[in-house]
């Protein structure tokens, strides 16, 4: 876990003008009054996720087991992993430990739909593991001061930081912080402040003072 960020030119957020009349809301609302706040996402150099030949690699090889991640060292890959947690009725390929996924029903939280998902070269990809917080912001907003280890933990951190997608979405959002991407879901738009939060918490980086805005105006929504 990265040490304890630097406070300096960081300050909390505002109390909310009015309580939150659901729990979600509420612990939304009660998570923004503890998360770090920064005016502004930093540009920092050095961001590089490749891991061909002499590129950065600077969050590891993609979906790797051999970190100290929750489920890590488990035998199975991270997107098996996420895949097993999130999807329903699933199918599990023979002979591989318990791990590959092969078919299973995913209720997708960014957009409502229901996604049949097969395992294949032209079908895998229409669900996919998203970073709440996506690497490349994580990384100007601190991670790039973590360890090597410290930040491939990070990046298959399932319990915090990774969930099943539907695909189109996921790639709309990109590198996008709640500024300016939300779920088109709206029904789930509150538990993805809350996700995003917690894990802007838990891995002790800063959310800026723009995503903040708009997570308050989710609270008296949720």
């Amino acid at each position: 876990m990265p040490s304890e960020p630097e406070t300096q030119g960081s300050q909390a957020t505002e109390p909310l003008s009015k309580p939150a009349s659901n729990s979600r809301g509420a612990k939304l609302a009660s998570l923004l009054g503890q998360v770090q706040v920064i005016p502004r996402r930093p540009n920092v150099d050095g961001y590089d996720r490749s891991c061909s030949p002499r590129a950065g690699c600077v969050f590891g090889t993609a979906w790797n087991d051999a970190t100290s991640a929750p489920l890590g060292h488990n035998g199975c890959d991270t997107r098996n992993d996420v895949l097993r947690k999130d999807l329903s009725d699933i199918v599990i390929k023979p002979d591989t430990n318990g791990c590959l996924v092969l078919s299973g029903v995913l209720d997708d939280p960014y957009t409502g739909r229901t996604i049949r998902f097969q395992r294949g070269y032209e079908t895998s990809l229409a669900v996919q593991i998203d970073h709440l917080i996506p690497l490349a912001a994580a990384w100007d907003l601190g991670a790039w001061k973590w360890s090597q280890s410290e930040r491939e933990a990070f990046a298959n951190d399932v319990t915090h930081e990774l969930l099943a997608a539907d695909g189109p979405s996921n790639m709309a959002k990109s590198d996008s912080t709640p500024a300016s991407w939300l779920p088109p879901n709206k029904a789930f738009r509150c538990e993805y402040g809350v996700r995003y939060v917690e894990a802007s918490i838990e891995w002790q980086l800063p959310v800026t003072a723009a995503d903040v805005e708009v997570l308050k105006h989710l609270v008296p929504k949720c």
